[in-house]
């Protein structure tokens, strides 16, 4: 399915108030994101160079003055990662002009290398935005009353911009996406020598979706140490390949799990992992609940990034097993969101938010059911909201 409107993103409003504000705005980002598409969109006068090009990257590493001089600010420079020195010369450059706003727009895939950098030389210089995949509201806007209402179809198909702009097959996409970006960059910082140890750890960590990381089992199936899981996952999310969510357990006085869950930052990556080829596998698949969770927390993560805020989601287990599937401060009180697959209300569908309200916070003022029914108010402090929407159990 292609879509006649361009796809617009709701970053479009962040991006433009931090050029305002910022000398420089770097744009992080899982591969493939829509980095480059929305830059070039909100800055169309912009000179633009990408350092994926062998021959410009040649330039900016052995010639940076000249490269500057050839792509003059303002100017847009993808995968800036690709050479982190070049950021050294931005900042002399930038320092010359501080009243001049806007001055560079750059993207990168990888955080550690752009941050690292971004510390030494461009602190107070520049804002960071982390443009993940579509969002519902996003896709959604675009394709109006065609939109399905069918989480397993969005399970497979994923939020990769490219996926929705040319009609692409997920399965296709997903297996170039990994063979093309996951084993080419993962592999060069983890330097991996064993290509197939390596596949099996990427099937295995989606085997895990939504579930709290052992790392000592993982590396026992995968056959390295728990010391190299550790290693490859903080890669990989690093990477915008996969994200962590951490218990939650301040000034909660309980006996709590610190151990984070692992979710896939594309849904439909993990899908593809996993050996699901149609929606119809989805809705069959063990993993069903783990993946429609997964789906879940990652637009709520969306929804944070878009204002330009770190993901902030946490989850609730104490050691009995009382549960919540999402924690969140919002308006700097914390807000239990609790993930289901149904699309019928029932009220066993409320025990968890019921245990939190009543031992775990009694001054709860707001709680959030996603489900696949239709989004109505519950109690005084519980709504009920279809999954598309998400992003509105965030609203202040």
């Amino acid at each position: 399915m292609t879509y006649s409107t361009e796809i617009s993103r709701v970053y479009e409003g962040q991006l433009a108030l931090d050029a305002a504000a910022f000398r420089v705005v770097t744009i992080l980002g899982p591969r493939q994101s829509g980095k480059t598409t929305l830059a070039k969109k909100l800055f169309k006068n912009y000179s633009y160079a990408s350092l994926e090009d062998p021959e410009l990257r040649r330039l900016a590493m052995s010639d940076p003055r000249t490269f500057l001089s050839r792509f003059p600010a303002p100017a847009i420079f993808d995968e800036v990662q690709r050479v982190p020195e070049l950021l050294s010369y931005i900042q002399g450059l930038v320092d010359d002009r501080p009243d001049q706003k806007g001055q560079y727009i750059l993207t990168g895939s990888h955080q550690p290398v752009l941050q690292e950098q971004i510390a030494q030389t461009l602190a107070g210089r520049t804002s960071i935005l982390t443009l993940l995949p579509l969002s519902f509201v996003e896709i959604i806007a675009a394709q109006a009353e065609r939109a399905t209402d069918s989480p397993c179809e969005w399970i497979y198909r994923g939020f990769m911009p490219e996926i929705y702009r040319a009609g692409l097959n997920p399965t296709r996409t997903y297996q170039a996406y990994v063979q093309t970006y996951v084993e080419r960059d993962v592999r060069q910082l983890i330097q991996v020598k064993d290509l197939f140890i390596f596949d099996r750890f990427l099937r295995l960590l989606a085997g895990r979706v939504g579930q709290l990381i052992n790392f000592d089992s993982l590396a026992s199936d995968v056959g390295v140490s728990a010391k190299t899981i550790r290693e490859w996952i903080s890669v990989l999310e690093a990477s915008f390949i996969v994200m962590r969510v951490p218990p939650y357990f301040k000034n909660i006085g309980k006996r709590l799990v610190k151990t984070p869950k692992v979710y896939f930052v594309d849904v439909g990556l993990a899908c593809y992992l996993l050996g699901i080829e149609s929606p119809q596998q989805v809705e069959r698949d063990p993993l069903y609940g783990n993946l429609y969770e997964n789906m879940v927390i990652l637009e709520l993560a969306k929804a944070r990034a878009a204002m330009g805020q770190q993901h902030g989601l946490y989850f609730y287990r104490d050691s009995h097993g009382n549960e919540v599937d999402v924690l969140t401060e919002v308006s700097r009180v914390l807000r239990p969101i609790e993930v289901k697959t149904s699309a019928t209300f029932q009220d066993g569908l409320l025990k968890s938010l019921h245990y939190y309200e009543n031992h775990v916070d009694t001054k709860c003022r707001q709680s959030y059911l996603i489900y696949s029914g239709k989004s109505a108010p519950l109690t005084q402090v519980c709504q009920a909201l279809h999954f598309t929407a998400a992003a509105e159990a965030l609203t202040p």
